[in-house]
């Protein structure tokens, strides 16, 4: 199985990144590497891990000396292709290695939604979706070429859950919930045990209770766009 050698440049831009490492390129043909680059971002594939070290070892020197460039040290390693990522991909440890979401991109993501989970406790849920909806089109599109899509079954859950927590809040107190989970058709004791119980908006979204009174199908028809069905819908477009 190959590993992988990570190279990040300076900041640049990509202009300037394609210009500046096209020597780069040459270099990496010449010796006859596997690697794909973006900019300053480039992985070269290796048989080993003692030849990921020297790999890694005279390309910055030459990165140093010919170009006069920096390697980012913190951004920069020998490791399995699964343990890195590249443009927000990773890959399986499969056999036959799978395109798939890296970690790291899940943690920006969630990290981009939590102003619109914030403005969701003030709001209304059908707008908390209106927003939520354009940012899941725009990442599942930039994620279409994944072939794992586990990533977009658990975020699809995460969602749900989260968008349960923000009702659970503004329902706000113990006398709202109980009438609101009767209404909705949880039945008198679990509704009553639910809406009396003291814990938090997360574990309350995540228990059957909400799960029965707030069904996917329900947020379906608030209209909200599942990161799977989306993915699956762009399968369909070459």
């Amino acid at each position: 199985m190959a590993r992988l050698f990570h190279c990040v440049g300076g900041v640049l831009s990509p202009l300037l990144s394609n210009v500046l490492l096209d020597e780069l390129d040459k270099e990496l043909e010449r010796r006859g590497h596997r690697y794909v680059r973006y900019a300053d971002d480039c992985n070269v594939f290796v048989k080993s891990r003692a030849a990921g070290k020297r790999v890694m070892a005279s390309l910055e020197a030459f990165l140093c000396k010919r170009l006069r460039l920096k390697v980012n040290r913190e951004k920069s390693a020998v490791a399995r292709p699964w343990a890195r990522k590249f443009l927000g991909y990773s890959f399986t440890s499969n056999f036959k290695p799978k395109l798939k979401v890296s970690p790291q991109s899940v943690k920006r993501l969630k990290a981009k939604l939590r102003p619109v989970w914030k403005q969701g406790r003030g709001g209304s849920i059908a707008s908390t979706v209106a927003r939520l909806n354009p940012i899941i089109r725009g990442w599942v599109a930039y994620f279409r070429m994944v072939e794992v899509k586990a990533r977009f079954e658990e975020l699809d859950s995460w969602t749900r859950r989260k968008l349960r927590g923000l009702i659970w809040r503004q329902w706000k107190t113990p006398r709202t919930r109980l009438r609101r989970l009767l209404k909705l058709g949880v039945d008198a004791p679990r509704a009553r045990a639910g809406a009396m119980n003291n814990r938090g908006p997360w574990w309350n979204a995540g228990a059957s209770h909400m799960n029965q009174a707030i069904s996917n199908n329900t947020l379906r028809g608030l209209g909200l766009v599942s990161f799977l069905d989306e993915h699956r819908r762009l399968e369909c477009f070459p």
